[in-house]
């Protein structure tokens, strides 16, 4: 059986981008040597000085972890490095970082992401995960500007997440469907392990945090009673599965089948995840795997985006699952 590399693949597909002349694929490839160096890090946490908070918090109001500055720091530089962006958004920067250098003077691109998502979960050695979301330059020229990253989810040019875990994975798409590598340390590299992964129509499992039930919008609170009520003909009840680790959640579903819900509670009307560089690039990614995502009302990808942080509920996975889920949350609520 031919092992294919992540480099190997990316050359091969570059005729899909009729636009492009080898910047996305040489993005593609930082960002994976990028997560090498993350992952050798996250791997070996426990044995040096990583692990743990910095005393800090960042814009979202988190405390945060050594690890999720190292993440942070080794992806702005690599992409810095490599010259394909011309400004970068991070859930761990107040506002955008316009790359001004010799190498990134022509770049088409710029990117969004989450350095480390799940990382309250790195003390624990639970899996952590990155997400990344790349998107065509609407400005002329010179360093990226805040007008380059309000574009709604569907002009994403790729998306995808890398997790840590168990094995590393790296899942992305360019709008062709969704492909799986996973790094093979022997040789270091990333090699095709899950090609055209195809996501259940339905599943057995619903996932989201049920310690904030009584904070839910009434909607939820009625799925989830429906998920576990018994009915034979739809093989309920399902399994609540919920690490708490939104990659690891979400990555689980796309494979087994199943939904995730971070819905609006109580204490964050607006919700919780980001849209920008979470729920945009994850939705391009499961739409593209056969999947749905909505914030309980209308698609996620068609959000206007208002703000870099901006916040939103999701509901994403399997497609009859999320169906289902949005048929409660508009019986019993209007979602602003």
């Amino acid at each position: 059986m031919r092992v294919q590399t992540l480099g190997q693949f990316i050359i091969e597909k570059q005729n899909d981008f009729p636009y492009a002349k080898g910047e996305l694929s040489r993005l593609l490839r930082d960002i994976g040597i990028a997560a090498k160096i993350v992952n050798r890090e996250v791997n070996k946490a426990g044995l040096v000085e990583i692990l743990g908070e910095t005393g800090e918090v960042n814009v979202q109001g988190e405390q945060v972890k050594k690890l999720d500055i190292f993440a942070n720091d080794q992806f702005i530089a690599a992409l810095k490095v490599g010259g394909e962006v011309c400004a970068i958004a991070s859930e761990e920067n107040e506002d955008i970082i316009p790359i001004d250098n010799e190498v990134s003077k022509n770049a088409k691109y710029v990117i969004a992401m989450d350095p480390l998502d799940g990382s309250s979960n790195i003390d624990v050695n639970v899996s952590v995960g990155t997400i990344f979301s790349i998107y065509r330059r609407v400005s002329l020229s010179g360093p990226g500007t805040m007008e380059d990253f309000m574009q709604r989810g569907t002009e994403q040019v790729a998306a995808g997440y890398i997790i840590y875990g168990s094995s590393c994975m790296l899942v992305y798409t360019t709008g062709k469907g969704v492909n799986g590598f996973t790094l093979d340390p022997s040789i270091g590299e990333f090699c095709l392990s899950n090609p055209n992964i195809k996501t259940p129509e339905t599943g057995l499992i619903y996932s989201l945090n049920e310690g904030n039930h009584l904070h839910f919008p009434d909607g939820v609170k009625k799925y989830v009673k429906y998920c576990q009520e018994e009915d034979v003909a739809t093989n309920r009840p399902y399994s609540s599965r919920y690490i708490g680790s939104g990659v690891a959640d979400i990555h689980r579903n796309l494979l087994k089948g199943g939904i995730y819900i971070y819905p609006t509670t109580t204490k964050s009307p607006k919700g919780k995840l980001r849209l920008l560089y979470e729920c945009n690039p994850l939705a391009f990614i499961i739409e593209q795997a056969g999947g749905k995502a909505t914030d309980g009302k209308g698609r996620i990808m068609e959000k206007n985006m208002k703000e870099l942080h901006q916040r939103t509920p999701l509901f994403i996975g399997s497609t009859q699952m999320v169906e289902k889920a949005m048929e409660f949350m508009l019986k019993f609520e209007a979602v602003s």
